[in-house]
């Protein structure tokens, strides 16, 4: 049976690259920035010194604001140079627990676990996909929970199809696994008949487990073959769950058939019968739908976050539904009067429900977390990759700043920095307890395990686990992949909620970090962490103003550009390992001018919400076929900002600020290029004019239709008027007739 071997981004990597050689580029690159900024350091110092014996407080001013600036930025190429040669150590450090390690998580005794997939208006296709990459996890006593937000008594006739669609999909993965789910339980059944009976034979039983395994691996490759692939996203499906589970039993196989003629003993037993469990694992789906907002009593909060929390805070209960005054209400009783019981679990999955985990994510992840001293270990995930093969030009750039932030967090690992990515994440239960709160929402009693105070909810929980001193972990290895906004208008709601809340997290962080010795571990920690809140806010607020005002018009700055070239240099070189091409380099950076002021009004927003203290509503990424509208004020914003540019490049050039002016305008032309590449002039237009002009034509014929209403005497007494009926009334008549005529012609 021929059956394509399917290899992950990380098993490419490792066998086409030398991490002794990109740790050395890591360490020439951090030498060349360190070079440069010392010489644009003592530049920038000794006119510092000048302005303050000339007592010259503007240049003074100019050139401060100038060394922050930079020294921000130079910081940021070092984080990543740093998480870079972290990253390429932690690959060649990393050994995969073997299956016939991971086979021991099959016992009776094994954890149990729960993967809630909380969703709000998803397509049909996007929640199967997700829901079936979590019921074919390879491991046991496994429960999916569909997390369903949308609204529970839709308004028209679409949104009440979908909801439909989405309370059936548990039905329908449950349906679709049942042949196997029946067929692999009874090869089981036969395998505990035959070792009771006095005929069982050790390689008779060995050819009996080859049979299971090959129906199982046809099954897989069928699927495979006949399920349609319409986009990229359907392909990383069939690639990644089924073609990736046939490869995986595949290799399980081969190396069962080693053991073969083994003699007979006791383990090979244990060994068989753990193998019957793996397989009738894979197909055992108790997939089910919760509903929130269905109940009264329970929080009703937009956000993702509160999602989770509802349903977290009622496992291990039995519950009763009680109606009262056409309201329904879910309350605690006693296991005798309770008509739902919600099972409690050892471990979380968190998946979103655009995202796909591979089928042993599960496995691999438990495993780690079993292991002798990562007691408090309170969460591991693998950050998420985008799905491969996009087309749209934007949606592919976008795909490759989240492929390299995955190489980021990677390398955050390697310094104890390691943040919670909500998009998937393995949790174990006792840690979520340990940072539950108990609070007040429309006079009922909620319980949050995971912060909403912030729309980067799984963050600001990532502080509260460190602070009760739980720790996070990334696993070294692509196993998760999830969608990428495949137009502006999604990608400005996604970045916009991105940059939004890092500074609310920062004082509680900065806590954090302060108590306790100043050791170097703590010290690289921080380096870390505070870069990865501060970022945003920092760098897009310093290229605002370096592109906008020439600051250091008087420095020797030839070393400049050399304090970013070894951070661009290792970018694009990872793009090419990654799957892109090197002038993929030039669309980030176009993305990066474009995403200007959405990350800036993602910061004000923290600034709003610190002032205020109120929440600010969690913006869903929309996944969707037609292009998402983008709200006029950003796209004023990016010509205003092209227009700025173009205006300081011009006076700087034309006031001898020649390295100035030839950055503003080059930046300029940039921005330029990505709005026509990534939005389109027509687009944009449209996003602008159709959702501010035709607000003020219905606004206009509203007024004029009032108009008409108190003024109809009047006109009816002008309608009598000899100059009326002259000249008004041969016009109209001359209109009636022409219109006549075009019908006729028609």
């Amino acid at each position: 049976m021929k059956n394509e071997k399917i290899l992950l981004p990380e098993q490419t990597l490792a066998k086409a690259i030398n991490f002794q050689v990109e740790k050395r580029l890591c360490v020439a690159a951090a030498i060349l920035t360190g070079v440069a900024s010392f010489f644009v350091a003592a530049d920038l110092l000794a006119a510092l010194f000048n302005n303050v014996s000339d007592r010259d407080w503007l240049s003074f001013l100019r050139h401060a604001t100038f060394g922050v600036i930079n020294a921000f930025l130079i910081y940021g190429g070092l984080v990543y140079l740093l998480t870079r040669w972290a990253y390429y150590t932690r690959r060649e450090l990393h050994r995969a627990a073997s299956a016939d390690t991971l086979i021991r998580l099959f016992r009776a005794d094994a954890p149990t676990l729960s993967i809630l997939i909380p969703s709000y208006k998803e397509e049909d296709k996007v929640v199967f996909q997700t829901m079936m990459s979590a019921a074919l996890q390879q491991y046991p006593k496994k429960r999916i929970v569909l997390l369903l937000d949308d609204p529970h008594h839709p308004k028209n006739e679409a949104d009440r199809q979908s909801l439909a669609l989405a309370r059936n999909q548990p039905a329908r993965i449950v349906e679709t696994l049942r042949p196997m789910a029946k067929l692999t339980a009874r090869a089981r059944t036969d395998f505990y008949s035959r070792l009771a009976s006095a005929h069982y034979a050790t390689q008779t039983e060995f050819t009996f487990l080859f049979n299971a395994y090959q129906n199982v691996i046809e099954w897989f490759d069928t699927f495979a073959r006949v399920y349609p692939v319409t986009d990229h996203t359907d392909r990383a499906f069939v690639d990644n769950v089924l073609k990736k589970q046939s490869s995986i039993l595949t290799q399980r196989l081969v190396e069962l058939q080693a053991r073969k003629d083994e003699s007979h003993s006791e383990a090979l037993d244990t060994l068989l019968s753990l193998e019957y469990a793996r397989l009738v694992a894979l197909f055992s789906a108790d997939a089910s739908v919760f509903e929130r907002k269905a109940f009264e009593n329970l929080s009703h909060e937009s956000n993702k976050a509160m999602n989770l929390n509802s349903y977290i805070g009622l496992m291990g209960k039995t519950l009763k539904r009680t109606r009262r005054a056409g309201v329904l209400f879910l309350e605690e009783t006693d296991s005798e009067s309770g008509d739902l019981t919600i099972p409690a679990a050892d471990f979380l999955i968190t998946l979103d429900a655009d995202s796909l985990i591979v089928p042993d994510y599960a496995l691999r992840l438990i495993d780690v977390m079993l292991q002798s001293g990562n007691e408090r270990l309170g969460v591991i995930q693998t950050p998420y990759s985008a799905f491969p093969g996009a087309t749209k030009a934007l949606e592919r750039v976008a795909a490759a700043t989240t492929d390299i932030q995955y190489i980021i967090h990677q390398g955050f690992s390697h310094f104890n920095g390691t943040f919670w990515v909500g998009a998937n994440a393995l949790i174990r239960r006792t840690a979520l307890n340990e940072i539950a709160v108990v609070e007040q929402e429309r006079g009922y009693s909620v319980t949050r395990f995971i912060q909403d105070r912030t729309v980067i909810e799984d963050t600001e929980s990532s502080v509260d686990l460190i602070e009760r001193g739980w720790f996070l972990h990334n696993y070294p290895e692509r196993m998760a992949f999830s969608a990428t906004p495949p137009d502006f208008g999604s990608l400005v709601i996604q970045r916009r909620r991105w940059a939004n809340g890092g500074l609310i997290i920062l004082p509680k962080l900065l806590r954090y970090l302060g108590r306790g010795p100043l050791t170097r571990a703590k010290m690289a920690e921080a380096f870390v962490r505070i870069h990865y809140l501060a970022s945003i806010a920092a760098v897009n607020i310093g290229l605002v103003l370096a592109l906008a005002v020439p600051l250091a018009t008087d420095l020797s700055t030839a070393w400049l550009p050399f304090t970013a070239l070894g951070y661009f240099l290792m970018y694009g070189r990872d793009l090419k390992l990654i799957g892109y091409q090197y002038r993929d380099l030039f669309g980030v950076y176009a993305v990066n001018l474009l995403l200007i002021p959405i990350n800036l009004a993602g910061v004000f927003k923290s600034m709003q919400q610190a002032w205020t203290k109120e929440k600010i509503p969690f913006g869903r990424t929309p996944k969707i076929g037609n292009r998402t509208a983008t709200q006029p004020i950003f796209i004023i914003a990016l010509f205003v900002l092209m227009l700025d540019w173009v205006f300081a490049g011009t006076i700087s050039i034309a006031d001898h600020y020649f390295l100035h002016g030839m950055f503003a305008l080059i930046n300029a032309s940039i921005l330029f290029y990505a709005i026509t590449r990534y939005i389109g002039l027509r687009e944009s237009w449209d996003d602008v004019f159709a959702r501010t002009v035709a607000p003020r034509q219905r606004l206009g014929k509203t007024l004029y239709r009032r108009w008409i209403r108190v003024n109809r005497s009047t006109i009816n007494v002008l309608g009598k008027t000899p100059i009326v009926r002259l000249v008004v009334k041969p016009k109209l008549a001359l209109r009636v007739t022409n219109n006549a005529t075009s019908k006729e012609a028609a």
